[in-house]
């Protein structure tokens, strides 16, 4: 088969995008873009400056980028763009059902409102739904790097938007940040009907993979790389998932 020929295959395909953090697919024009719009001065003098800083080493070096552009995110508007353009992307990829992580904390320790940073995404998303046909799933990620009694609190902002809201999960810095430290907001995070996953065995190791399973008794890993340490490990996931 040639590969044109299989590229046109794989294009046809219809697909779904299970793991998306929105604010990590700023595309440096639109960073650029939006930091004009808003008055912001970015560290980088260029795109092509930023381009280079996507090629990133680790998951610090992710964040680091990952950080810078969302500071230019201010209002309702930047949020929707920053949707609509991943996914008139993806459109264009023929997925046609996505499930989108977004950090609120990352917005709301800047003084952006929970209400802001929520109804943007939730537009654009709408948007793609009646206009594209991409149906799709909302996860709310608390920042493991903050505390819990942070975590509670982004848990409270969020429950008037619990109907546009369809899970919590947890991300940012892992090294140092076990599961186990969430422990009672996961709890509360399921009594209001939150379906419950996390990023762990990412860096860190097999044991918060471990963790999350047991502790924060979440239904799906994300990233769990880490489980190919612990043959058990990979055992139970193969069971539990089986």
């Amino acid at each position: 088969m040639e590969l044109s020929e299989l590229k046109k295959i794989i294009q046809g395909i219809p697909k779904a995008e299970l793991h998306l953090h929105i604010e990590g697919s700023f595309e440096p024009e639109l960073m650029f873009e939006i930091a004009k719009r808003n008055n912001i001065d970015l560290a980088y003098d260029s795109i092509e400056s930023i381009k280079k800083a996507y090629k990133f080493n680790n998951l610090q070096e992710f964040l680091d980028i990952y950080y810078t552009g969302a500071q230019v995110l201010i209002h309702e508007q930047d949020f929707f763009d920053l949707t609509w353009a991943y996914l008139t992307k993806v459109h264009s990829q023929n997925v046609v059902h996505v499930e989108i992580f977004f950090d609120p904390q990352t917005h709301t320790d800047r003084g952006v409102g929970f209400d802001v940073v929520i109804n943007g995404i939730h537009k654009a998303l709408e948007k793609g739904k009646q206009e594209l046909n991409i149906s799709y799933k909302l996860i709310m990620s608390y920042l493991r790097h903050l505390s819990e009694e942070a975590a509670f609190s982004t848990l409270e902002s969020s429950l008037p938007f619990k109907d546009w809201i369809d899970g919590v999960g947890l991300d940012s810095s892992e090294m140092g940040n076990p599961p186990s430290k969430f422990v009672n907001v996961f709890k509360a995070s399921a009594n209001q009907g939150y379906h419950l996953v996390a990023h762990a065995g990412e860096e860190g190791p097999s044991d918060y993979i471990w963790e999350a399973l047991d502790l924060l008794k979440v239904v799906r890993i994300d990233h769990g790389n880490r489980c190919l340490d612990d043959e058990a490990l990979v055992q139970r996931l193969l069971e539990q998932n089986g």
